[in-house]
């Protein structure tokens, strides 16, 4: 038997391929699904089985296009109620792969449908545990973003507490633990950069899992300090549910070349976002007036989901040649499905077509620090207030990025700024979003504020200083 754990770094997700005696099942897909059909005939195996653990925010499944394509029944635990054929098991309900068996365990509390699925071997031995969004290694899934119908987050918190103790806590120690996502996702607040671990070790690490707390204490930690989930997470999840265009009309679309007379023409008639993915340095040097850069070489999909309001809105894509479908594949991971095209020979091919192009300077750490020496500058920190929090140059304008409307309102835009991020790939998308609004005055910092505290030329604080905008 085979289980393998496929894991995206852009979402901080995991799918799960599971394979016994020529039969597979797929836990949780990613929304391109050929790779699984083709892992499945390499295996000369067919796939039989796609499960969902739940109706996902982060990330639109696979599950539609990969039932249609293949067959295979689609999965839900109880209480789901998709706009679309599946199998609503029951709890505790068996479905067996080869002479393997996957139960259904029905772990309500992140959201209500959400279930866990347990692997059982030929000899009856329980072996592993897809938790979904239930547990994750070293946290539980937050309990906020299923509030509706007077269900409050802590009665969620609560539903979760009796279903990690009656469903979870008492499987065998060495059951492996495989969850939906790592570090870096939102779906969760303190989870651990690893991805697989065992129910004893999660007994013994896990917060959520201290076999002598109480129900009260475990509803006040899963609930203190969340963050607002990212504006995009309704509508994943309403995708999800109800269905999607099939991916392949999605690249068929995204993935028409455009000529820079073609790709102009199109920008100028349907208003759509020209969207730059080269990296940020280069995207500095020259790039397409009005367009925002968000490198395809980062977390692209949760930043696209964060700052672009409308999952419907076209995009037109400059991209490095040969990562167009790239591009457009990991837009349709969030939903962004609208892609109507790409600059045929990238940058390059627009910079030879003698049309106008526009510029943002960038300077180093030092070349800050000199500046600095004969002026009093106005920097913008752009990373999230607890980043700021932590470390920042004294002085210092936390303007976090996610909130980067708000921040625009409190610019200038006769003013200079200088603005830098962590490493540098945010302090861009900030750049570019506000001088496609008519912002000429700001200007990149290097390598962020790992290269401005590497310098040593400034003066830094963890005080969080009265000219914080949010």
């Amino acid at each position: 038997m085979k289980v393998e754990q496929i894991y995206t770094g852009c979402l901080a997700q995991g799918a799960y391929y599971i394979e016994n005696n020529g039969e597979v099942a797929i836990i949780d897909p990613l929304r391109e699904v050929a790779p699984y059909i083709e892992k499945a005939n390499k295996d000369n195996s067919s796939i039989k089985y796609v499960f969902e653990t739940h109706f996902h925010a982060d990330f639109v499944s696979g599950h539609i296009d990969l039932s249609k394509k293949t067959g295979a029944p689609i999965i839900y635990g109880p209480m789901a109620n998709p706009g679309f054929d599946a199998i609503i098991a029951k709890d505790g309900q068996e479905f067996k792969l080869g002479d393997a068996t996957i139960k259904v365990l029905h772990t309500p509390g992140h959201t209500m449908e959400s279930t866990c699925y347990l692997l059982i071997d030929k000899e009856g031995k329980k072996t592993a545990l897809f938790s979904g969004d239930t547990l994750f290694i070293g946290d539980v899934g937050r309990p906020d973003l299923a509030q509706k119908g007077g269900i409050s987050q802590e009665e969620l918190a609560s539903t979760l507490f009796d279903s990690l103790r009656s469903k979870i806590m008492s499987l065998p120690d060495d059951v492996v633990v495989y969850p939906a996502h790592g570090a870096g996702s939102a779906c969760g607040k303190n989870m651990s950069k690893e991805t697989t671990d065992t129910i004893g070790n999660q007994k013994k690490s896990n917060y959520a899992l201290r076999a002598d707390m109480t129900r009260e204490e475990f509803i006040k930690e899963v609930t203190t300090g969340l963050l607002p989930p990212p504006s995009y997470f309704p509508l994943n999840v309403m995708m999800n549910k109800q269905g999607y265009e099939s991916i392949d009309e999605v690249l068929t679309r995204g993935l028409q070349a455009l000529s820079p007379d073609a790709f102009e023409s199109a920008a100028n008639e349907t208003g759509a976002l020209v969207l730059d993915t080269r990296d940020a340095q280069t995207f500095a040097k020259g790039f397409i007036p009005n367009s925002i850069n968000i490198g395809i070489d980062g977390n692209f999909a949760p930043w696209i989901g964060a700052l672009v309001p409308d999952i419907k809105q076209q995009i037109l894509i400059v991209a490095e040649p040969g990562r167009e479908e790239e591009v457009v594949t990991r837009l349709s991971r969030v939903g962004y499905d609208y892609s109507i095209g790409y600059l045929e020979g990238g940058f390059e091919s627009w910079l030879k077509s003698g049309k106008e192009t526009d510029t943002i300077e960038s300077i180093s750490a030092d070349e800050l620090s000199r500046l600095g020496q004969n002026e009093k500058l106005e920097i913008i920190d752009v990373r999230k207030s607890s980043e700021y929090q932590s470390e920042h140059i004294v002085d210092a304008t936390n303007a976090p990025l996610d909130a980067v409307n708000e921040s625009m309102k409190l610019l200038d835009k006769d003013k200079r700024y200088y603005v830098h991020c962590a490493g540098g790939y945010r302090s861009m998308i900030f750049a570019s979003i506000l001088k496609a609004r008519g912002y000429d005055n700001l200007i990149d910092v290097k390598g962020g504020f790992k290269a401005i505290k590497d310098s040593n030329r400034f003066s830094l604080t963890d005080y969080v200083c009265p000219t914080t905008l949010l």
